[in-house]
């Protein structure tokens, strides 16, 4: 396939998009997804070749919230390894179920994270950590393998679940559990990639392209969010809005076209 300038733009700024949204709120994916597709990817190879703007995007958000000194990692293997064993089986189901039931999975899922996030405000406003040391309670852990799942077979959304799990389940602060979802998230989407790359299911010039977008849209969100505390409350708004956007995208969409071709 014959890379155009449109094509350059498109995927760029795309990622540059998808990167910050990704670093703020998560659901990035709901942006390089359609794209990918718009770009001439099946929707199968846009799900894997999704994961390398990802992994990339990931590891900077990290780095760049460490040297802010808002990213503290003690404790957080807890919640890593659950997520990398849920990932992993997550990655093996995706090339198996039908673009229906993910559509209808997912949907479902963002409508739940829609509702959680509008409970307890002031969980989600919270400055300082709440979060207990030591080892989390057994449902808390099932939780994180769910949570790695769900990035494993489909990426879109999994930020907003992280999120969710971080913040409402463990007691981190929105501004903290942003810098361990990005940690967390790297790290799965690494054995995604390999394992979505293995069948031969990564368009690597179309991942690299918005790599770089993603790259620079998470450097530009952490760099914001982690010298700025009091940009909480809008990170809730936006997760709202993704959300919702989320629902439109797997719930609300794939029935109207179900009507119309009816």
């Amino acid at each position: 396939m014959e890379l155009t300038p449109t094509m350059l733009f498109v995927a760029i700024s795309g990622g540059i998009l998808a990167g910050i949204i990704n670093t703020l709120a998560g659901s990035g994916s709901l942006v390089t997804l359609p794209i990918l597709v718009f770009l001439g990817l099946p929707a199968h190879i846009a799900n894997g070749t999704n994961r390398v703007g990802i992994l990339i995007q990931s590891a900077v958000g990290v780095a760049t919230f460490k040297k802010q000194g808002a990213l503290d990692l003690q404790g957080t293997g807890w919640f890593l390894v659950p997520a990398l064993i849920g990932a992993s089986i997550g990655a093996l189901v995706a090339t198996d179920i039908g673009e229906a039931a993910t559509n209808l999975t997912i949907g479902i899922l963002m409508v739940v994270m829609f509702v959680l996030t509008l409970i307890e405000p002031k969980k989600w406003l919270r400055e300082v950590s709440e979060r207990e040391r030591g080892r989390p309670p057994a449902w808390l852990l099932l939780v994180f393998v769910l949570i790695g799942f769900h990035g494993g077979f489909l990426q879109a959304g999994v930020g907003v679940t992280l999120l969710v799990g971080l913040v409402l389940g463990a007691g981190f602060s929105l501004v903290e559990a942003n810098g361990v979802k990005m940690m967390i998230a790297f790290c799965f989407s690494g054995v995604a990639l390999v394992l979505f790359g293995s069948k031969g299911m990564v368009h690597w010039p179309f991942g690299l392209l918005m790599a770089v977008g993603q790259a620079l849209g998470a450097w530009i969100a952490a760099r914001y969010l982690s010298s700025k505390p009091s940009a909480a409350i809008w990170v809730r708004r936006l997760l709202l809005v993704v959300i919702l956007l989320g629902i439109g995208r797997f719930l609300i969409l794939p029935t109207y076209e179900w009507i119309t071709a009816s």
